[in-house]
């Protein structure tokens, strides 16, 4: 091999290397102990890196581990006709530091789960009752979509946009699993029509090739969070 192909040989080399190392950033950081029970007292302020506080582990009990917060149903005597409950580091302080969480969605007959995306987790779904129509859009725009029933999986990519619909007369029940302890979740519609400060108007009018009197009518069925 020359001696000028040498750098050419060891850039490639180290571009591959990393390539292959970036996946393994993809869900949240391994931990170092046996566990790092979340102590919410000593959090203060908002900041913090990827996890609350550990518990002195003298004041760790079972109940730290414990939740029966997926036991009961959501109310789905809402708009959109379901509801998430969700088991995060924030509701299991067992779970700080682990990676993983789960949630139950409730969906009333023809409840929609709208378009959303958990930019901080993939997300796979098990049917407990009841049958979906569920899918996700790739980057590129594709529509991937399949009908889940009872006692099945579907897998949604890490952040992409996906959404579930009931589509029986009768409830139904699913038990998502993340890998993260706060994967987020951004429901698309607030985010364009709810955020604060609001997203422009014209900015929306654009992208949605619709005029500025139908996006103020739109946002003013998404109150501000803030």
């Amino acid at each position: 091999m020359a001696p000028n192909q040498l750098p050419a040989v060891l850039f490639a080399a180290l571009a591959v290397i990393l390539a292959l190392a970036a996946p393994l950033r993809a869900g949240d950081p391994d931990m170092l102990q046996d566990f790092c029970v979340a102590d919410y007292k000593s959090l203060k302020g908002p900041l913090r890196l990827n996890g609350f506080p550990c518990k002195k582990p003298e004041n760790v009990t079972a109940n730290d581990f414990f939740s029966n917060v997926l036991a009961a149903p959501g109310n789905t005597n809402n708009p959109v006709g379901s509801a998430v409950t969700a088991a995060n580091v924030e509701k299991l302080p067992g779970l700080n530091t682990l990676g993983m969480s789960m949630s139950r969605v409730d969906y009333a007959p023809w409840g929609v789960n709208p378009p959303h995306t958990h930019p901080r987790a993939t997300e796979i779904i098990f049917m407990l009752e009841g049958s979906l129509d569920v899918g996700f859009v790739t980057t590129a725009g594709k529509l991937f979509s399949h009908t889940v029933c009872k006692g099945e999986l579907f897998v949604f990519p890490r952040g992409l946009l996906h959404f579930q619909r009931n589509n029986g007369g009768a409830p139904a029940v699913a038990i998502s699993a993340f890998n993260s302890q706060l994967p987020g979740m951004q429901p698309i519609a607030m985010a364009l029509f709810g955020a604060s400060p609001q997203v422009p108007t014209d900015v929306l009018g654009r992208a949605l090739q619709i005029d500025g009197g139908l996006v103020e009518a739109i946002k003013s069925k998404f109150p501000t969070k803030y």
